[in-house]
């Protein structure tokens, strides 16, 4: 009788627990329509967060991307780029600078190289800092990107570390010799004001930035072959007749 009992209660529990399972499923089931409804049914005028990136199987959203490329912009050019409207193409930049920063790093997590310093990113955010009038305004810019400063630091350090490894890798092939600077000034000549030794300096930091920029694009699209890189949003797309990203 006890045997018989025992089965009984095994057989119950069985069917309880295969009960349970079906409603778990139907319970995630339903969570995922409800949010799959909310997304295709959402209030005018409510954002909902989409993915512009798909970079070796992370999720790099429009928000994020805004964030980081105004941080760029006033690390770069001043607090008037905080409020400024980003276009099709300001945001296509921003997005192959943020695809390749983050591929760079991931290769060097993999060698443990170029690490970043607490000194380095407390430097970089107070020099951020410092790009806005009133503590007032720096937390306006926050609130408007609804991130905090942990936040902007993690942002800053992904800069630094991406800037370091970039620079390890071009800054001596960005060098120009003297030959270059003279061979550009007589190229040039017409359009310059002044002699080769008063434009001697400046040419040759220009050359150099140039230089520099040509080759850190160059790297930032060769880090990115045999990735996978997925692109989707529209503007990640250069119009007719311009460079698209791979």
């Amino acid at each position: 009788m006890y045997k018989a009992f025992a089965k009984r209660c095994s057989r119950r529990m069985r069917v309880l627990r295969a009960s349970t399972r079906r409603l778990w499923a139907v319970a995630a089931a339903l969570a995922l329509a409800a949010h799959a409804l909310a997304q295709t049914n959402a209030p005018e005028g409510v954002v909902v967060e989409r993915a512009v990136a798909l970079v070796a199987g992370r999720v790099l959203t429009l928000s994020e991307l805004e964030f980081e490329a105004s941080v760029a912009l006033i690390q770069r050019g001043g607090v008037q780029a905080a409020v400024a409207r980003l276009d099709d193409a300001a945001l296509r930049s921003a997005l192959e600078l943020a695809i390749g920063e983050r591929l760079e790093i991931d290769a060097a997590d993999k060698l443990q190289a170029f690490p970043i310093e607490e000194g380095e990113i407390d430097a970089a955010l107070r020099a951020f800092r410092a790009k806005f009038e009133t503590e007032a305004e720096f937390a306006r810019f926050l609130q408007r990107h609804e991130v905090d400063v942990q936040e902007l630091a993690a942002v800053l350090a992904r800069k630094l570390r991406a800037e370091k490894i970039l620079d390890s890798k071009i800054r001596l092939r960005a060098r120009v010799s003297e030959a270059d600077v003279r061979r550009y000034y007589e190229q040039h000549r017409s359009e310059l004001s002044g002699s080769y030794e008063e434009m001697r300096s400046r040419l040759r930091e220009k050359l150099v930035r140039d230089r520099y920029a040509a080759l850190a694009r160059e790297e930032l699209l060769q880090i990115r072959k045999g990735v996978d890189v997925r692109l989707i949003a529209p503007f990640a797309r250069a119009p007719s007749g311009g460079e698209a990203l791979p």
